[in-house]
């Protein structure tokens, strides 16, 4: 029966024939369950399994008239079975079927979602290595701060997407629920059971306590979860879309033979598919506060959370696979430009060296408070007449008589910042 749950492709997961097939399945394996207790005649079942059919066209017209999509579920297999119908959906209530199928929905869809994020994780991992010691500079408030390496920048988007993963697995354990508790969660009319063995034939946990539904903090974290693993995923795009800027250039996203950049200009190679991520990023956010409302219902349900968790739930796993699989080919596709990086990185004439210059100050005895006032000195100068800062530094006689041309010259040397690079992938675990 399970096998079945393993569909090629997140979409179908949230097709009619997956749900109507998996509510069947429920209804049947309650009965089995209901069979072993004596509740139900062996023939009965029998008949059952062997005429019970999924006709989606029926249940969609029979929906027309009841305006309730487990009724006309019921009312079109039980049309086809007989007196033995009688015995289908015995002790059951509407969201038995609807959250027990949500939870097989949501453990096949986190299945695809986690092999997407570690098929990226194992590109990430590749490329980290690969730019490992590819110096750039690392900026702050978008300005230039000190030098680091791409394999760095990428080092930490694995580790991110690590974290990802455990979250996406704890989320899926959590979501991986059935319930089969009757009207009120009372189990007035089924015993717990049959909960149990239903659950436990889908691959699911029982809900240790429900009302007629599944509490919706487990939805919640669910797709908090997504729209988590979706803003990460906006923060390299984002990252990747600023250093694709013309004046930047240092990495760029893949750009297909003849794809066409702009209907305008024909010189444009633009972000697009880094600039989609961002922008489907927003959607997660707000599905998963949409989850975050469906928490407060009235008393043991209302039906508040039903139309918009039919929106969210398939809207929000089939986007963040899309957003996964489209970021696993700008990982894979990106262009990197090391004489851009290098470029940039030189382009402050030496300013990115400031923090050690003051730090070899205070070496030779200098307070902080002064040492940072010569050092802030002589880079305004830099700045303001575009010179060398080593030139600027030299020329200082309050720095000069501190500091030689030789010290300089180890001061400003790219080594000293990448002395420990090895230790952080070591520690990431690459």
């Amino acid at each position: 029966m399970i096998e079945r749950y393993s569909l090629p492709g997140m979409s179908k997961i949230w097709q009619d024939e997956f749900k109507f097939k998996t509510m069947l399945d429920i209804e049947v394996l309650a009965l089995e369950a209901l069979a072993k207790e004596k509740k139900v005649p062996l023939g009965a079942l029998k008949l059952i399994k062997k005429k019970a059919k999924i006709n989606i066209a029926k249940i969609q017209k029979l929906e027309e008239k009841t305006q309730h999509d487990v009724v006309a579920f019921v009312n079109s297999i039980a049309q086809d079975i007989g007196p033995s119908a009688k015995y289908l959906h015995l002790g059951l209530t509407s969201s038995d079927l609807l959250d027990t199928t949500l939870g097989v929905q949501l453990k096949a869809a986190s299945d695809i979602l986690i092999a997407d994020i570690n098929r990226l994780l194992g590109l990430l991992a590749k490329k980290a290595k690969r730019y490992q010691d590819m110096v750039c500079i690392g900026r702050t408030h978008g300005v230039h701060a000190e030098p680091v390496t791409f394999g760095l920048k990428l080092c930490l988007w694995y580790d991110e997407t690590k974290r990802n993963l455990g979250r996406l697995q704890e989320a899926k354990e959590q979501a991986s629920l059935g319930k089969i508790s009757g009207a009120v969660g009372t189990y007035a009319n089924i015993e717990p059971e049959v909960e149990a063995y239903v659950c436990k034939k889908l691959g699911l946990k029982a809900a240790k306590i429900s009302t007629q539904i599944i509490q919706r903090d487990v939805y919640a974290q669910y797709l908090t979860t997504l729209a988590i693993i979706g803003s990460s995923l906006e923060k390299f795009a984002t990252e990747i879309r600023h250093l694709q800027k013309t004046e930047v250039l240092e990495v760029e996203e893949p750009f297909g033979k003849g794809q066409k950049g702009s209907s305008a200009m024909p010189h444009k190679r633009n972000p697009v598919i880094c600039e989609r991520i961002c922008g489907l990023s927003r959607i997660l956010r707000a599905n998963a506060l949409v989850s975050l409302e469906n928490i407060t219902l009235w008393h043991e349900r209302d039906i508040s959370h039903s139309s918009c968790e039919r929106v969210i739930m398939p809207d929000s796993t089939i986007l963040l696979d899309y957003m996964l699989n489209k970021f696993i080919e700008v990982v894979s596709g990106m262009m990197v430009y090391p004489d851009n990086m290098l470029s940039n990185l030189v382009k402050t004439k030496g300013l990115v060296f400031s923090q050690r210059v003051l730090l070899e100050l205070m070496e030779k005895g200098l307070s902080r408070t002064k040492g940072y006032d010569l050092v802030q000195r002589s880079a305004m100068r830099a700045w303001k007449e575009n010179i060398d800062f080593k030139e600027a530094l030299l020329e200082d006689n309050n720095v000069s008589k501190h500091l030689s041309d030789k010290d300089l010259d180890r001061i400003f040397d790219l080594d000293y910042y990448l002395r420990n690079i090895n230790k952080i992938f070591k520690r990431v675990g690459l």
